[in-house]
């Protein structure tokens, strides 16, 4: 298996066949946002390929300077999941980034069966290397956990790396508003329709 970055073209096909099914409006940017980041440099829009198909897909923000990435948006395409071929795509991306940072939905929710499959979700992560860290976040109203998987043990260390990537991105009124990193225990998260183009 290996990892390639998508053309523009290909991106566009990807967003619209695969990602609008995989993740829920609230957590998914515009196909505009995500080319303006492509745009910066500092994110890798990457088909993960075998035997000349594509299995699976991430999307991975690195901070300014490098120092770490977040990976935004993982998934393994329909019809091959629950084969380890996400975890195959994690090492990779491991691999080529070091210190690899996420966020994945906190089992906060009324529902029960939503909660089981953010705890499925987490789960996931730490048996494929990831830890969750000491601080949570909130993001344009959906509040996560915080994972990390590299070699740094300081959590606090991770949460400077975390923060860069976005701050470099968007004016700070901006980040104020739509951005809670960390979520400090007790604060109320603030809502937000879904990410803002």
């Amino acid at each position: 298996m290996k990892l390639r970055i998508l053309s523009d073209h290909e991106l566009e096909q990807l967003y619209n066949i695969h990602m609008v099914k995989d993740f829920p409006d609230a957590e998914r940017k515009p196909l505009t946002a995500i080319r303006r980041l492509v745009e910066t440099g500092r994110y890798d829009p990457l088909a993960a390929e075998e035997d000349g198909q594509v299995r699976g897909y991430a999307m991975v923000w690195t901070a300014q300077g490098g120092q770490g990435s977040l990976l935004e948006y993982l998934a393994v395409l329909d019809g091959q999941r629950s084969g380890g071929l996400g975890g195959r795509i994690l090492d990779l991306l491991a691999g080529r980034y070091g210190h690899l940072f996420g966020e994945a939905e906190a089992p906060d929710d009324a529902d029960p069966a939503v909660n089981e499959l953010r705890r499925r979700r987490l789960g996931f992560y730490r048996r494929n290397g990831f830890r969750v860290l000491d601080y949570e976040c909130a993001l344009f109203g959906v509040h996560y956990n915080c994972l990390y998987r590299g070699p740094e043990t300081d959590d606090q260390a991770v949460l400077a790396m975390h923060q860069a990537a976005y701050d470099d991105v968007f004016v700070p009124p901006r980040l104020r508003r739509y951005f809670q990193i960390p979520l400090y225990p007790g604060e109320a998260i603030v809502p937000a329709e879904r990410w803002l183009d």
